[in-house]
């Protein structure tokens, strides 16, 4: 494959001349490689010296000790973070260095300029010109542009105009150049179909040499606003949405950096991205699933259905279910919600007079006035406490002002007596001055005590009730925050500048208000696909309407119908189960779809595993076997046991890691495999084709169906 790469041009003297390119590029890369480890091995020697000198200073002085050892530990900490986040990357860069060349004339300039664009940037050290450009630069996405000619790119000085000349692309393994391509439209089918025919392990981490026009537009989108991307299965909504981040990073790192969430829809899947980001050179963004964000925030001993139990039951038409889960996804069911905060607003104190004393410290007029009025902006349960503290303030200077004269009569009494009865009385009135003091802060403790009404209460509570102590299932994690975020005004803990939300298409609109107020943010990439939905909502996903909850903010929408994941075979195959919008494949041929009926057991087990080993033989590295749900997973599973070596994936727990697997529909949801056997009978309803298309769109190379007639 490598010599058709080459396209004949072994000898030409372009070749030539990018052979001799890449020899001096990585000449640099290795200079630049020992210079950094220069720079670790003086720093080190530097910091053990200052250490040594430090602690021969200060050997006495226990807090000038621990100041400098905490500074010193923070400066080696960032120091070293950065010299060797920079050797991981020139490392990186070895073995490839670019894969992409563009050659453009600026608008103002008549000069030719060439930048090569790889993974990470090289410029080596006293030189401002770089020897290879970082595909997150601005400039880069001149090789991204669809066509040779007029182009521009936003730099931060404002957009720049250019004429595309020339764009030319790599094929470089272990640091050889094995093949290249000169580029006029878009990325060379070639490299395109090379890249996606590659077994799935290595799919994720290719995609920055083909990138495609469309995909590039939304990574290099503004940091600040909403971008929401819908689009079919395999058109790299996740990928997109993952560089998105590195892009966001490479360009806001000092304001970003630590302060980029994830939110995916199960462990499995987080698991399955989670190598994506730090082969882009990016590390510590955190992941979690929305449950795992909420029961983060909320006090909550009560168990949630878990999801398997939950989507299990939908896939069986649990009617009850699936009418409560689509309640509580409603508008109607948000304005229940509201009604009842209002209700606790007006009604959930009972206000009483203060008393200290058998006094009134603080009216309930006066405290109704400072509930309604002084300070109705705030939160209800925010509210009560601020309130409370105030009137404890009160009781405490009325507490003061009788203690300033309990001294003063004391201390008037004893000037009154004589010398003599002044010592004969002195123990018995000191005695009695502190039988007083401790009646005093008795009494005090007594009106605080009385103030109990004044607690503020469980939002969780309230919400249990509300929810009549039914089970709670996922759906009632949003409600619970809501509820909580308006009567309690909490926040979430940790600084957020940047949310993704993958398989978006399964959030209610009250998810994402929950999201947008405990994290204050205004920057999202919500990615999803609505024919992905498991759940049959009446209503239009939220994701698609965000402008009702976000609407201050910018917002860019995207529409991505085109699927590089699978052979045009299996889209068209998968395509029959939608009802709307269909897939447009790229130009990808491969085997059609085999479909077949079986009727026993026996005779299952023994087609499985002859089409596995079919799909080895053809050297793929992953297959699943894919089942609707649990119950069909248990039939099988024994029996197919018997004749193949499988790991069945049947919690969010298990860690999917390659090879064969017996998957439900739900936890291959979001995951791709090299070979696909789907084992179910015929969907009877739409609902059951959507399951269908789900599992047919996990396949990247072949796709087999088995139609099992003892479901």
């Amino acid at each position: 494959m490598d010599k058709d790469l080459l396209k004949g041009n072994e000898n030409s003297l372009e070749l030539q001349t990018e052979k001799l390119k890449l020899e001096e590029t990585i000449q640099i890369i290795n200079a630049e490689i020992l210079n950094y480890i220069s720079k670790r091995k003086y720093m080190t020697e530097y910091i053990l010296d200052y250490r040594k000198n430090i602690i021969e200073e200060y050997r006495d002085d226990e807090d000038k000790l621990i100041e400098y050892f905490d500074h010193e530990r923070y400066v080696k900490e960032e120091a070293f973070k950065t010299i060797d986040r920079r050797l991981k990357e020139l490392t990186a860069l070895l073995s490839s260095p670019y894969f992409g060349k563009v050659s453009f004339r600026e608008e103002d300039f008549n000069d030719q300029e060439e930048i090569y664009i790889g993974k990470f940037g090289v410029t080596p050290e006293g030189s401002y010109e770089p020897v290879v450009l970082d595909w997150r630069a601005p400039v880069a996405s001149l090789f991204y542009t669809g066509n040779l000619g007029e182009a521009s790119y936003k730099s931060p000085q404002g957009p720049i105009n250019t004429e595309i000349l020339a764009r030319r692309q790599f094929i470089i393994k272990n640091g050889k150049l094995k093949g290249m391509f000169d580029s006029a439209l878009d990325v060379k089918d070639e490299i395109l179909q090379m890249v996606l025919s590659s077994n799935s392990g290595e799919k994720l981490k290719d995609i920055i040499m083909t990138i495609q026009k469309e995909q590039d537009e939304i990574i290099r989108q503004n940091k600040n606003g909403i971008v929401v991307v819908n689009g079919v299965a395999g058109s790299g909504k996740t990928t997109i949405a993952l560089h998105r981040i590195a892009y966001l990073l490479y360009n806001f790192r000092s304001s970003l950096q630590d302060k980029i969430l994830i939110l995916g829809p199960n462990s499995i899947f987080m698991e399955y991205i989670a190598n994506v980001l730090p082969s882009l050179g990016e590390v510590g963004v955190r992941q979690s699933t929305f449950k795992e964000f909420a029961l983060s925030i909320l006090n909550l001993n009560d168990h949630i259905m878990d999801f398997k139990a939950y989507i299990e039951r939908v896939l069986s038409s649990d009617r009850e279910l699936t009418q409560d889960i689509k309640y509580k996804n409603s508008d109607s069911y948000i304005e229940k919600l509201d009604e009842l905060i209002q209700d606790k607003n007006n009604s959930y104190f009972k206000i009483e007079d203060a008393y200290f004393r058998d006094e009134v410290v603080v009216t309930s007029e006066q405290i109704e006035e400072m509930f309604n009025k002084h300070y109705s902006y705030m939160p209800l349960f925010r509210r009560c406490k601020k309130i409370k503290r105030i009137i404890i303030s009160k009781i405490k200077d009325k507490r003061d002002h009788i203690f300033r004269d309990m001294e003063l009569k004391y201390k008037k009494y004893k000037e009154s007596l004589s010398p003599e009865k002044l010592r004969l009385e002195e123990n018995n009135i000191e005695f009695q001055r502190k039988n007083d003091i401790r009646d005093l802060v008795r009494d005090v403790a007594k009106a605080k005590e009385a103030l109990h009404w004044l607690n503020p209460g469980s939002a969780e509570e309230i919400y249990l009730q509300f929810n009549e102590f039914k089970t709670l299932i996922p759906e009632d994690l949003a409600p619970m925050l809501y509820i909580k975020i308006k009567l309690e005004g909490i926040k979430y803990k940790s600084d957020i500048k940047h949310i993704v939300i993958d398989e978006a298409q399964d959030y209610s609109k009250l998810q994402f208000r929950v999201i947008k107020e405990l994290t204050g943010c205004s920057s999202f990439t919500v990615v999803g696909d609505v024919n992905q939905r498991l759940i049959p909502y009446d209503e239009e996903a939220a994701m698609l309407n965000l402008e009702i909850i976000f609407n201050e903010v910018p917002m860019s929408k995207f529409s991505l119908n085109k699927s590089y994941r699978s052979t045009k075979e299996i889209m068209e195959y998968a395509n029959k189960y939608l009802k709307k919008e269909t897939i447009v494949p790229f130009v990808r041929s491969g085997d059609e779809v085999l479909t077949q009926e079986i009727y026993s057991l026996e005779n299952l087990a023994h087609i499985v595993k002859e089409k596995a080993e079919e799909f080895y033989k053809k050297g793929y590295e992953s297959v699943a076997l894919i089942c609707k749900n649990e119950k069909q997973i248990h039939k099988l599973q024994s029996k197919i046991k018997e004749e193949l070596l499988v790991k069945v994936i049947d919690n969010e727990d298990i860690i999917y890691t390659g090879g064969t697997v017996l998957i439900p529909s739900y936890y291959a949801k979001g995951l791709e495999f090299d070979g696909v056997i789907i084992i179910d009978d015929e969907p009877k309803n739409n609902e059951e084709n959507l399951i269908k298309y789900i599992m047919c769109t996990r396949a990247l190379h072949e796709l087999c169906v088995l139609n099992f007639k003892e479901f």
